[in-house]
């Protein structure tokens, strides 16, 4: 899943892809907010909130959430910083290398929020697995050619539409000519992405009333095995090297 980019990826492995890190996504931020009311993932609805509390001005209340929308562009910014010298050097597993580091941060983050005296956890977090949500969702991004995002759910459920007017205009025979399965594909791909999510959503939050903040632990070993599969099948040669 992270040994193959662009035209080289399957619409299944895409499929697996984005199933896997949506509901890792789903889960970590749907259990951040029940545990400190913040979304880390939802940066529509991040943006919103700085709006409505800058309206009113309260300014320190909405730069906390200015903070969350701009670690989870430095995460972004920093995966893609990553894979671009990756592909310079033309290094095989440097999707997987990304993934790989994104398990580290994720555990040493779980080790801070279990150290760090209770006052400092709920910032600690959210910003954190924001910058962790902004960096993953590059990596999909980038290699699959912007067709999988693991935490666009509102992306997602426009595509969905968009894939089903489609697919109803050329059940009617309104868009002649028109090959019906790429929207299929798509529609598939969207469709089981947002469940995804929505089903990590509910297993995250059942796993943190069960756990608490070692629910980090249990996405970063996920992700950590995740990695050492894309880096083995690197280098055992089954992978197209990433163009810079």
């Amino acid at each position: 899943m992270l040994v193959r980019e662009g035209n080289a990826r399957s619409s299944d492995v895409d499929r697996r892809l984005a199933c896997t890190l949506a509901a890792i996504a789903g889960a970590l931020n749907t259990a951040a907010f029940h545990a400190v009311g913040f979304f880390s993932a939802n940066m529509t609805g991040n943006v919103s909130a700085l709006s409505d509390h800058a309206a009113l001005g309260e300014w320190l209340l909405g730069m906390f959430y200015l903070s969350i929308v701009l670690a989870f562009v430095l995460g972004a910014a920093v995966s893609t910083l990553l894979i671009n010298a990756g592909k310079r050097r033309r290094i095989r597993s440097i999707y997987a290398v990304s993934i790989l580091a994104e398990a580290v941060l994720m555990a040493l983050l779980g080790c801070a929020c279990l150290w760090l005296p209770q006052a400092n956890r709920g910032p600690t977090l959210i910003l954190g697995l924001s910058f962790l949500m902004g960096l993953q969702n590059a990596v999909v991004t980038t290699i699959s050619g912007a067709r999988v995002r693991t935490t666009h759910v509102s992306g997602m459920s426009t595509d969905i539409g968009i894939e089903l007017s489609m697919l109803f205009d050329i059940a009617r025979g309104r868009e002649l000519g028109v090959d019906a399965a790429p929207y299929q594909l798509k529609l598939r791909l969207h469709a089981q992405t947002v469940l995804s999510f929505l089903v990590g959503g509910i297993i995250g939050v059942m796993v943190y009333q069960a756990i608490g903040g070692r629910l980090l632990f249990a996405t970063a070993s996920v992700l950590l095995a995740l990695s050492l599969l894309g880096i083995w099948q690197a280098l055992r040669g089954d992978v197209s090297v990433p163009q810079a």
